[in-house]
C-alpha cells in the first residue's frame, strides 16, 4: 500500500455514509482525515484547524459549499477541492470563481479523488522547491509583475489579488511566454494529471486572470487563446 504522503484533510459533507467511506479509504493510504456534516459549521472548522485541504461538497445543509468557498477563501490559504453534481457544469464554474482549486463530479471514485488530492498536495508545496531550482523567479512584462518566490504579482505597482490556483497559472503562462502551452501540457504541469477533453477549469481561471492583469477578455492580447492548440503569452514587444 502507498503511504508516501501524508496531509490533513478536512471533508466537508452531509452524507454520513459516503462521508465515512471517503475517511476510511484517504486514512488507509496515509491522510489524515477529519469529517463535518454540517455546512453551518463548516467556516468556523476550516478557519479554527486550517487543514492542508479541504474536501467540499456543494449541496450541504445549513451552507452551501459555493458560499463557504468564498467565506473562507480569503482567509484560508490551503487546498479546496469542490464535490458537483455530474451535470451541474454551472456549479463548478462557480465553484471555481469562488477560489475552489478543483473540483470532481459525483459519483465519487475513490482512486481518482486520491489522485487528485494528493495532486493538489504536491502542488501546494511544489512553489518552494521550485524556488531552490529556479534562477529566474521575477519576470516583467510592462506594467505586469510576476513573482515566483514571494507569490505575487503586480499591475501598475498594485498587487493583484490571485487564489494560489490562478498564480500557479499565469506563473506557467508567463514562465513560458512566446510558446503555446496546450491543456494536456497545463494540466500535467499543474495538477499533475492527464487532461480528459471536458474539464474546464483552465478555460475559467483564464478567463479569471485576464481582468485582473489589466487584458481585455474580449480582445485579450496577453493571454491569447489558440483555436484547437491552447493558451499563448505573449511576449512584450
Amino acid at each position: 500500500m502507498e503511504n508516501t504522503e501524508t496531509g490533513r484533510i478536512l471533508i466537508v459533507e452531509d452524507d454520513e455514509r459516503l462521508a465515512t467511506l471517503t475517511r476510511d479509504y484517504l486514512q488507509n493510504n496515509g491522510l489524515q482525515v477529519t469529517v463535518e456534516g454540517d455546512g453551518g459549521k463548516a467556516v468556523e472548522r476550516i478557519l479554527k484547524e486550517r487543514p492542508d485541504l479541504v474536501v467540499l461538497d456543494l449541496m450541504l445543509p445549513g451552507e452551501d459549499g459555493i458560499s463557504i468557498c468564498r467565506r473562507v477563501r480569503g482567509q484560508y490559504h490551503g487546498q479546496i477541492l469542490m464535490l458537483t453534481a455530474r451535470a451541474e457544469d454551472l456549479d463548478e464554474v462557480l465553484g471555481l470563481e469562488m477560489g475552489a482549486d478543483d473540483y470532481v463530479a459525483k459519483p465519487v471514485r475513490p482512486r481518482v479523488l486520491l489522485a487528485r488530492i494528493r495532486a493538489l498536495l504536491r502542488r501546494a508545496v511544489a512553489p518552494v522547491e521550485e524556488e531552490q531550482e529556479q534562477a529566474v523567479s521575477r519576470l516583467t512584462f510592462g506594467p505586469l509583475v510576476v513573482d515566483n518566490a514571494m507569490r505575487e504579482a503586480w499591475l501598475n505597482q498594485a498587487s493583484i489579488e490571485l487564489t494560489s490556483a490562478e498564480f500557479d497559472l499565469l506563473w506557467l503562462l508567463c514562465s513560458n511566454a512566446g510558446r503555446v502551452l496546450s491543456r494536456e501540457e497545463i494540466f500535467a504541469q499543474l495538477r499533475g494529471i492527464e487532461y480528459d477533453g471536458q474539464d474546464r477549469s483552465i478555460d475559467v481561471r483564464v478567463s479569471r486572470i485576464r481582468p485582473k492583469i489589466g487584458d481585455d477578455p474580449m480582445h485579450p492580447r496577453l493571454i491569447k487563446t489558440v483555436r484547437s492548440k491552447g493558451y499563448l503569452f505573449v511576449k512584450s514587444d
